[in-house]
């Protein structure tokens, strides 16, 4: 039986996707649809860029039919009184930039779209897309839905976000190789473990360019079994959801509300030798280091917005934090404000920021060269020429990236407002 937090039914469509014939992928997609005759509420999934496939030359020319696209398959949703969910090439003129984006059309509801997290570099995916920075699941006539495409299916933070807002189903839409079809059945059934949730994932079969992909589309339950699965051929399928089952499992025990703070951030202010101890070996994970560096005396939304922008660069954010001394040698004795233990506690307790090392140069020229990180982060108030550590970095092959500043606040300006205020 239905429920109104899950579709009473959901499957997938399975099929060879055409890398740029958009017309005859959707032609495909309305004769599974004929051939299911789904059921009203049903969920169907639809394998990633289902339309179009990674055409890369084509971005542009395909980006721009995305708003067709999505008008006829918001049409098919409305006719068969379903939700379709699958991912589009889509443009987002504001960021001039193309996102990998999942859209759920509901005919009931308002729907919702979800960009892509993280994209697979080996496929030059980051080249061309740009990645999205705030997954959160779609509400829908039937419920709350988490949304996962492809790569985001390694990362299991990403499920289990969307899942304590209230999803108790995962929708994946993929293109994964057969070369990875083990891991590809595992991911799915850890993630439907693990968030107590149904997993319903469609992906391409086929061949794409020269990569077989795997087929495999699969609806999960919340314990983790397997009840339908396609094999390599293109199929279209549903299976019945048991909203009871859902609730028996997590009523049992609940692994998904779980998060207890058990650490203490202040472990984040650390020395550069204890720091370059923990940095080979981010290095020799992959991970991409961020530098960034400056006072932060007074800390306030112009200082953080900068920070999370910082961090989106990359996989590991170092913030350098001139010392007391540092900074008296450069402002004056009447700053800092605040002492630099406690300065560097504040900035510690951030999320973005994942290590605070404290200098007392004044320039932090010789910590740079120390970590050389992969990224040097500077507002862009600095010109190229005068941000310190840049020709080391790039000489080194790193990249230097200048943020915005937040317009009216700055520490010095917080300060002499404070001062010149009066008491009441």
């Amino acid at each position: 039986m239905g429920h109104p937090h899950l579709p009473p039914t959901a499957g997938f469509i399975q099929f060879d996707v055409k890398i740029g014939a958009w017309q005859e992928n959707l032609a495909s997609i309305r004769r599974h649809l004929d051939e299911l005759q789904p059921s009203p509420g049903s969920l169907v999934v639809l394998p990633e860029l289902w339309a179009t496939g990674f055409a890369y030359p084509r971005l542009a020319e395909l980006a721009a039919i995305t708003p067709e696209l999505l008008a006829t398959i918001q049409a098919e949703a409305k006719a068969y009184d379903i939700l379709l969910a699958g991912s589009f090439i889509e443009y987002d003129r504001q960021a001039k930039a193309f996102f990998n984006t999942m859209t759920i059309c509901d005919p009931h509801g308002s729907g919702g779209a979800y960009r892509k997290q993280q994209l697979f570099g080996p496929m030059a995916e980051d080249t061309y897309f740009t990645a999205g920075d705030n997954p959160q699941p779609i509400e829908t006539s039937v419920g709350t839905l988490a949304c996962l495409i492809c790569f985001d299916l390694r990362f299991p933070d990403l499920a289990q976000r969307q899942v304590r807002l209230g999803a108790k189903l995962i929708v994946v839409s993929a293109q994964w190789p057969a070369s990875r079809l083990p891991q590809w059945r595992t991911l799915l059934k850890a993630r439907a473990i693990e968030n107590q949730a149904f997993v319903v994932a469609a992906n391409h079969c086929g061949t794409t360019s020269s990569t077989g992909l795997a087929g495999g589309s699969m609806v999960i339950d919340p314990q983790g079994r397997v009840i339908l699965k396609a094999g390599t051929q293109p199929r279209a399928a549903l299976v019945a959801l048991d909203a009871g089952l859902l609730a028996k499992v997590r009523g049992r025990f609940q692994t998904v509300g779980l998060a207890p703070f058990r650490h203490d951030d202040v472990h984040k202010l650390t020395s550069l030798t204890t720091l370059q101890g923990h940095l080979s070996g981010l290095k020799s994970a992959g991970s991409r280091l961020v530098f960034t560096n400056g006072c932060f005396d007074i800390l306030h939304q112009g200082h953080v917005t900068y920070l999370e922008a910082a961090r989106r660069q990359g996989d590991c954010l170092i913030v350098g934090l001139n010392s007391d001394a540092s900074i008296r040698a450069i402002k004056g004795p009447g700053r800092p404000m605040n002492a630099e233990l406690s300065r560097a506690r504040v900035l510690s307790a951030l999320g973005c920021v994942d290590y605070v090392v404290i200098f007392d140069e004044e320039t932090p020229l010789q910590l740079i060269t120390a970590i050389l990180p992969d990224v040097l982060v500077k507002g862009a108030d600095w010109p190229l020429e005068r941000i310190i550590g840049a020709a080391e970095v790039l000489a080194n092959g790193g990249r230097v990236i200048t943020i915005p500043t937040v317009a009216n606040f700055s520490t010095t300006g917080l300060i002499q407002t404070i001062r010149d205020s009066k008491p009441v």
